[in-house]
């Protein structure tokens, strides 16, 4: 397994984290929305051992994946998200509504990267930087890192990952390189919007 594997799986071990939250004294737009949580980080869960080469690669599997999240992600993002509805057991910051248009761009781009997953599942693995023109020059690494910093084509110092980029783009990439793409949308979102586990 290569270091950019590796930091894919690291990645995704990030954003799978704290996705599977207790339910229990959740109702309404908090239950539904753990729901929702639920369904994309079981989708998620089901192909990081494929991207890391940890299983056997399956286009079928991978495209019911990025559905789940797609389906999951963008306006109905968002519509789980009523202001003010941190109550119960709720792990959902007030940033959100305090930095909604980054909040609301993370959405649509977790939509459009799992639409790019969608299309690259029967594009299979990249190895995700191999080669002049592999997953890593794309990303960037040859200066800010995987997908961050100022040479970093995902990351912008303004925007959020995958600035600029289609589900048509996306998915003229290997399937690695989209599910990365989808991760990092994840943790972004997670990192700024979600509340740190006790």
């Amino acid at each position: 397994m290569n270091r950019t594997t590796t930091s894919v799986a690291a990645l995704a071990a990030t954003a799978l984290a704290g996705t599977v939250w207790a339910h229990s004294g959740a109702t309404g737009k908090v239950k539904d929305r753990m729901e929702a949580m639920k369904e994309m980080g079981k989708a998620m869960k089901s192909v990081a051992p494929m991207m890391r080469g940890e299983a056997d690669y399956d286009p079928d599997t991978v495209r019911q994946a990025a559905q789940a999240i797609a389906r999951n992600a963008g306006d109905a993002l968002t519509a789980h998200f009523p202001e003010g509805s941190i109550h119960g057991p709720s792990e959902a910051l007030p940033a959100i509504w305090q930095d909604w248009d980054r909040f609301e761009a993370l959405a649509m781009q977790l939509e459009v990267t799992a639409q790019g997953l969608e299309g690259a599942a029967d594009n299979g693995l990249g190895g995700m930087g191999t080669g002049s023109g592999g997953m890593g020059a794309m990303m960037g690494q040859t200066g800010g890192g995987m997908m961050t910093g100022n040479t970093g084509m995902m990351m912008g110092n303004s925007g959020g990952p995958v600035v600029g980029m289609s589900a048509e783009h996306i998915a003229q990439m290997p399937a690695d390189g989209a599910f990365a793409m989808t991760a990092q949308v994840c943790s972004a979102c997670h990192s700024d919007f979600r509340a740190e586990d006790d």
